[in-house]
């Protein structure tokens, strides 16, 4: 006999949504939110999983999580990846003359709507809220109530040197040889310290830039805006050859090499340390800089960095958008010394500098121990959807690593990259196929990027990896010629 399941304290708490009118999943939605108006449901107490719920009330596990997903989107609900959805709490403001309170009162607590979606995105990384949602809030309160850097004066190198500091705190243990906090310079997500490196390396009318010959399209991009012409470099299964460098240097102006050695994006591969080494042996003869985009690594460094190996034109870009939250584009750039001042002209003449509520944040967050420990923990439930992905993928040739969030997929032969992403799209799955990591002259190989998104619920992400090995086993007679 089915018991019904106590989730508020000493109380019993089922729905009823027989005489409601309007869709199921919305009867479901407005019984929810009255039952936290009337206080049945209180801030913070978990409501049952999506099976059980659909059993009481006799109704589909989809309109539950429909039902869900609907109040999580409007931040009624709240979802913590392996612990379940809960009443979202929502502070009132005791002072409306408290900045503290008045900031927690309209930021919104939930960081994705897709707990539950019709169709799973793997495009791009989406990472779970571990706590970094709720320490974000708090220290932007902090900020706001008391802002170190003040709210009416223009950045300068002073004003940032504490977020310097806490970046500095935040790069420890990463091999990139001797590190002063003025090497350090702060941009708007790795993206943006991309191209600050380049436009502190670049000179001439026509210089150009080399890239894996599949590579992270960032690169590709930057180089457009600076007017630069973009190589593809054949690489093997250590990355980049060295002798195919070589060979494109003697007929090229090439100034700079822009790379992914600890996670090739969007092979997942690792350039090993032998590799590397001759790497730079070339760019030393060739005087080519080295552009390290280090945006995708999760987990401790397996090589030293350019940066170590090459100080006097190894450069170093990352970012918190992979371990933290990619919406407060908060990277950073740490030039070889001889050119850390071209670096910061290219920022401080570029856009004077983040704003300074910002870098007191990017301090106080990067500086904060639990920010550390919130990157730790998303790197664990990355790695359980990457485990996941790896057990029910892993018969097809798939390249991997456990603090990686997305796995690289060679398809079968006769299996053509765009058309499998069609085919995925149609059974409700979104990937991305390795023609949008290639210059437009090159020849793609028929592969695909699954991205984690650890923002959807489990269930949801084994069910689509399912549909995607269904796929691979049974491909339909239009795709698999």
């Amino acid at each position: 006999m089915y018991v019904y399941r106590k989730i508020v304290m000493d109380t019993i708490w089922l729905p009823s949504i027989e005489h409601r009118d309007g869709p199921k999943y919305k009867a479901l939605a407005n019984a929810i939110r009255e039952a936290i108006v009337e206080q049945t449901l209180q801030v913070k107490q978990k409501l049952p999983p999506v099976r059980d719920l659909a059993w009481d009330l006799k109704i589909t596990p989809g309109t539950v999580a429909r039902a869900y997903s609907l109040l999580i989107d409007e931040g009624t609900l709240e979802a913590a990846v392996g612990r379940g959805t809960f009443v979202a709490e929502r502070s009132v403001a005791q002072d409306p003359n408290d900045v503290c309170d008045t900031l927690n009162e309209v930021v919104t607590k939930p960081t994705s709507s897709e707990t539950h979606p019709d169709v799973v995105r793997l495009t791009s990384p989406l990472l779970p809220d571990v706590g970094q949602v709720s320490l974000i809030q708090t220290l932007m309160g902090q900020v706001a109530a008391n802002p170190q850097s003040g709210v009416m004066h223009y950045p300068n190198r002073q004003t940032f040197k504490p977020a310097r500091e806490a970046v500095k705190h935040w790069l420890r243990g990463t091999p990139l040889g001797s590190l002063d906090e003025g090497d350090i310079v702060l941009s708007h997500g790795g993206q943006n310290g991309v191209s600050l490196a380049l436009q502190s390396i670049l000179t001439g009318p026509a210089p150009v830039i080399l890239v894996e010959e599949l590579s992270y399209p960032g690169f590709r991009r930057a180089a457009a805006l600076l007017r630069a012409e973009v190589i593809g470099v054949p690489m093997d299964n250590e990355g980049m050859i060295p002798e195919a460098i070589a060979a494109i240097a003697k007929t090229h102006n090439v100034q700079a090499i822009c790379t992914s050695p600890e996670v090739h994006n969007p092979t997942a591969l690792f350039t090993p340390e032998t590799r590397r080494e001759e790497i730079v042996d070339v760019a030393r003869v060739c005087d080519i800089q080295i552009v390290e985009d280090d945006c995708y690594r999760m987990g401790a460094t397996r090589a030293p960095s350019y940066r170590m190996l090459a100080p006097e034109r190894g450069w170093y870009v990352s970012s918190i958008s992979k371990t933290l939250t990619p919406a407060l584009r908060i990277g950073f750039v740490v030039a070889p010394k001889p050119h850390v001042p071209a670096l910061r002209r290219s920022a401080e003449h570029g856009f004077f500098g983040l704003a300074t509520p910002l870098a007191d944040l990017t301090e106080r967050l990067l500086s904060d121990p639990r920010a550390q420990e919130c990157a730790a923990k998303v790197n664990v439930v990355f790695s359980k959807y990457v485990q996941t992905c790896v057990n029910l993928l892993g018969c097809y040739e798939l390249t991997w690593h456990k603090d990686v969030p997305f796995v690289w997929l060679k398809l079968p032969e006769g299996w053509r990259a765009s058309a499998f992403c069609q085919a995925a799209e149609a059974e409700k799955v979104q990937i991305r196929p390795a023609e949008e990591f290639i210059g437009r002259e090159a020849r793609a190989p028929h592969a695909v990027r699954i991205a984690i998104n650890a923002q959807i619920d489990h269930d949801h992400f084994e069910a689509a990896m399912m549909r995607l090995r269904d796929l691979l086993d049974s491909p339909p007679e239009r795709i698999g010629v």
